[in-house]
C-alpha cells in the first residue's frame, strides 16, 4: 500500500488504477465519490474534487453538492446543551437528579435560551417581552398539547392572519361606530414627528362611546397650508360620514399662531410695521439656533459643554407649540454653564471653526443679548401660560374669554414695564403685538364659542353683550334667560348677581353633571 504525502491529501478520495505513458506518465484514477474514471496528475484530482473549472477535467458534481450542504449555516450550541468545551454543561449533568428532572428545570432553561436567541439573532427590542400577547402565546402552548405544531411562517403572517386580525378589530369597533349617527362624532387632528423627524398628521374620531384612531398621514415633502389640511379633513369626513360629524378640533390654537406671528415676523411686503417692530425677535431666535446647532453638531464642543452644564440642550420639534420659547427658556437656564464654557481653556485651545466659535462666544458673553432673551420670555409668558392651561383634557372653553382679556393686559404690562412708559403713552411695539393678538382672536370668536362661554353663568352677560351688540336684541335674549324657581330649580344657585352663599339657605356645593340621570330627567320633563 502506497503512503500518500501530507501535502497531497486529496489522493485519499480517489483510487489509483494504473499509470499511462512511458517513463512514469500520469495516474489513471477512479473517484470515490462519483465512481467515474479520470486521468491526470494531482492538480487534476484537486480540480475535479474541489470544483475548479477550466483545468482540463470534468468537475465532480456530487462532491460540489456535498461541499455546499456541509458549508451551510450551522446552529450554534446553546449554553445549556452538552458540549465538551462547556464546563457548565458538565456541572449540570452531574447535578441532575430525579427531582430536578421532575420539575423540568433543564427543559425550562433550554426554552428560555431558545426564546432569548430569537431576540438576539433577530434584533428584536427587549420591550417585546412586556407585550401581554407574547406571554399569552407561550402560556397557551404550555397548557395545550399540540403535537407537531409549527409556528406560522412569513406568508401566513402577512396575509391570512393579518386579514383575520383586521376583520376582528373592525367587528369590535361596530358598537362604537353605531352611536355616531345618534350622538354625532368629533374629528380630532394633531401634527407630530416620529423618530426620523418626518412629519405626520393623525386623525381620531371621538364620541360618547370613546375615541377611535382613524389614520396617520405621512406629510413628508408636503406644504402643510390650509389647502392641504382642509383636503385631508374632507377625506376623513367622507370616510366617517359627513352627516355624523358635529365638530372638528385641530391643534392649531389661536394663541399658538399669535405667538408664532409675533416671533416669525418675516413677511415684509404684507406687514411692514410688524417686521420693523418684531424683527429683533427673529434675530434673537436665529442667534439662539446658531448657538445650539454649533454646540450640538461639533463633538468636541459638545464634550466641553457637558463638563460645565448638568442640563442638556433641547432639540425642540417645530410641531410643538411655543417651541422657540421653550428653547430660549432652556438657554437662559443654562446661561452660567454656557458662559463658563466659552471662557474656559478647552474652548480657546480648540481652534477649529474659529469664525463660528467667536460668534457663539460673543453672543453668550453679551449682556444685551441675554437681556433681549429675558424680555422675549417675559412678555410671551402670559401667552405661553394660557396655552398650557388650555392644553388639557378638562373643559375650559367657557373660560377662554376672560383669560384672553387678562392675557392681553399682562402682555401690555410687561412691555410697558420694559419700555418704562406711562400707560397713557402709545407703544409702537405693543400696538403691533396687540393687533396680532386681536386679529387672531377675531378669527376664532365664533357664535359657537360664545354659546359655550354662556354655559358659565357668571360670564353669560359679558358673552351676550358681545354676541348681541343691538340693545333690543340684547334685552330679548336676557328676557329669555330670566330665572323661574320652578323651571330652573336654582341650577346656578342665585343667578348672575350673587356674591356669596349666605342668603341661599342650607345648601351644599356639589359637582353636578348634565349626564346624571336626575338632572337629565328633570331637563327633559321641563
Amino acid at each position: 500500500m502506497l503512503t500518500m504525502p501530507e501535502e497531497a491529501p486529496l489522493w485519499n478520495y480517489v483510487t489509483k488504477l494504473k499509470k499511462s505513458g512511458v517513463n512514469g506518465g500520469t495516474w489513471k484514477f477512479k473517484c470515490n465519490i462519483c465512481n467515474e474514471d479520470r486521468q491526470g496528475s494531482y492538480s487534476k484530482v484537486r480540480a475535479h474534487l474541489l470544483g475548479i473549472k477550466n483545468q482540463g477535467i470534468v468537475v465532480c458534481k456530487k462532491a460540489t453538492r456535498k461541499k455546499k450542504s456541509e458549508s451551510g449555516s450551522r446552529a450554534t450550541l446553546l449554553p445549556c446543551e452538552n458540549n465538551e468545551t462547556n464546563p457548565d454543561s458538565k456541572k449540570r449533568k452531574a447535578a441532575d437528579s430525579a427531582i430536578v428532572r421532575s420539575f423540568g428545570v433543564a427543559a425550562r432553561d433550554q426554552l428560555d435560551q431558545e426564546i432569548a436567541r430569537i431576540f438576539f439573532s433577530g434584533g428584536l427590542p427587549f420591550n417585546l417581552a412586556r407585550n401581554p400577547h407574547y406571554h399569552r402565546s407561550y402560556r397557551f402552548a404550555a397548557e395545550n398539547k399540540i403535537d407537531g405544531y409549527v409556528p406560522p411562517g412569513y406568508n401566513k403572517l402577512r396575509t391570512t392572519l393579518l386579514q383575520k386580525e383586521r376583520d376582528n378589530v373592525e367587528r369590535l369597533l361596530v358598537p362604537f361606530k353605531s352611536t355616531w349617527k345618534e350622538r354625532g362624532v368629533t374629528i380630532v387632528s394633531d401634527g407630530w414627528s416620529y423618530p426620523t423627524r418626518k412629519p405626520l398628521i393623525n386623525f381620531i374620531a371621538t364620541s360618547g362611546s370613546g375615541p377611535i384612531f382613524l389614520k396617520a398621514v405621512n406629510c413628508f415633502g408636503e406644504v402643510k397650508d390650509r389647502f392641504f389640511i382642509s383636503g385631508l379633513m374632507k377625506e376623513v369626513i367622507n370616510e366617517v360620514g359627513h352627516q355624523t360629524v358635529v365638530q372638528i378640533i385641530s391643534d392649531n390654537a389661536a394663541n399658538c399662531k399669535a405667538a408664532g406671528e409675533i416671533i416669525e415676523s418675516t413677511n415684509v411686503e404684507k406687514n411692514v410695521a410688524t417686521y420693523e417692530e418684531c424683527n429683533w425677535i427673529t434675530d434673537v431666535h436665529g442667534d439662539a439656533l446658531a448657538i445650539k446647532h454649533f454646540i450640538m453638531n461639533h463633538n468636541m464642543r459638545l464634550a466641553i459643554f457637558s463638563k460645565f452644564s448638568p442640563l442638556k440642550l433641547l432639540a425642540v420639534a417645530d410641531t410643538r407649540f411655543a417651541s422657540i420659547i421653550v428653547m430660549l427658556k432652556r438657554l437662559k437656564l443654562i446661561k452660567r454653564g454656557l458662559e463658563a464654557m466659552v471662557i474656559s481653556e478647552e474652548w480657546s485651545a480648540y481652534r477649529e471653526d474659529d469664525g463660528e466659535s467667536n460668534f457663539v462666544k460673543v453672543k453668550i458673553l453679551s449682556d444685551d443679548w441675554w437681556e433681549q432673551v429675558s424680555y422675549i420670555i417675559d412678555f410671551t409668558r402670559p401667552i405661553y401660560e394660557m396655552i398650557r392651561f388650555c392644553d388639557t383634557d378638562n373643559p375650559c372653553l367657557h373660560l377662554v374669554y376672560e383669560m384672553w382679556d387678562s392675557m392681553i393686559e399682562k402682555v401690555k404690562s410687561e412691555i410697558y414695564k420694559k419700555e418704562k412708559r406711562p400707560v397713557v403713552e402709545v407703544s409702537p411695539f405693543y400696538t403691533v403685538v396687540y393687533e396680532i393678538l386681536v386679529d387672531r382672536w377675531t378669527k376664532n370668536n365664533t357664535p359657537l364659542h360664545c354659546l359655550a362661554h354662556s354655559l358659565n353663568p357668571s360670564e353669560r352677560i359679558k358673552c351676550f353683550r358681545r354676541l348681541f351688540p343691538s340693545i333690543d336684541d340684547h334685552l330679548k335674549v336676557m328676557d329669555e334667560y330670566q330665572y323661574e324657581a320652578e323651571k330652573t330649580k336654582m341650577w346656578d344657585v342665585g343667578g348672575d348677581d350673587f356674591d356669596s352663599m349666605e342668603d341661599v339657605g342650607y345648601l351644599e356645593f356639589a359637582s353636578l353633571s348634565l349626564d346624571e340621570p336626575y338632572m337629565e330627567n328633570g331637563l327633559i320633563d321641563d
